[in-house]
């Protein structure tokens, strides 16, 4: 695999290019979804990182031998778009609502010692709703032309127009919301002062900290695989 680990390379170039590398990004407080458009250089610079070290990082990594089942972008589109369905989506469905219960019920608990929670699950819930949208927005409409665009195209024909305009407007509708969804997390986990659990809660508090990281963690991947995969390939036909 070609190793990206230049300081012009982008984020979500290098994590696009090897996944493994996404734990090293992790580690050192890197987005590499919503974020994957800043070059390494320009990262390192702005959380005072050294570039060589870094690079050193994800060169050792890229090193190793890659399973073919991690290499995200070598799969087809329409087989990307089913993976996101299966396993991204499916992980939503099953979670959200269960993760916004228990945010409210901690909030009417612990709210009185504990106010971040408060607002924590209200910025939950209002991720949870905008969520229904958004997945069927890619489910109903965004992946089916995807894929018939994609189809075509290997079978010789011209896409159709309308198809094509579809992939156009939801690409913009969908990168927007990945911004707003993003941009959400990342303050729930600012309040949560990176999901650290207080002292004087009960097990349901540290029941919520422990999903709502799962979340993000998920999210992350999810948001990795449309933004730095299968969003550029999409505009690209």
């Amino acid at each position: 695999m070609q190793e990206l680990t230049t300081g012009n390379n982008t984020i979500g170039e290098i994590v696009a290019a090897d996944f493994r590398t996404a734990k090293i990004f992790e580690n050192h407080g890197i987005d590499f979804c919503c974020g994957g458009k800043i070059a390494l250089e320009t990262i390192c610079a702005e959380k005072g990182l050294d570039l060589v070290s870094l690079s050193r990082e994800l060169e050792a990594v890229q090193s190793e031998t890659t399973e073919r089942s991690q290499n995200y972008s070598s799969w087809s589109l329409p087989f990307l778009a089913d993976y996101i369905v299966n396993t991204h989506h499916a992980y939503l469905k099953e979670n959200d609502g269960q993760i916004a219960a228990y945010a409210r019920k901690i909030a009417g608990v612990h709210g009185a010692h504990h106010p971040e929670v408060i607002r924590i699950a209200a910025i939950f819930e209002k991720i949870a709703t905008d969520m229904v949208g958004h997945l069927q927005e890619e489910e109903e409409v965004f992946f089916p032309a995807l894929k018939r665009v994609d189809a075509a195209r290997i079978a010789g024909n011209t896409p159709d127009d309308k198809d094509r305009e579809t992939i156009r407007t939801s690409l913009l509708r969908l990168h927007r919301e990945h911004e707003e969804i993003g941009d959400a997390i990342h303050e729930i986990r600012h309040l949560s002062k990176e999901y650290a659990i207080p002292g004087d809660v009960c097990n349901t508090f540290m029941l919520t900290y422990q999903k709502l990281k799962e979340f993000e963690d998920d999210l992350h991947k999810h948001v990795h695989l449309e933004n730095n995969i299968l969003f550029p390939k999409a505009s690209q036909l």
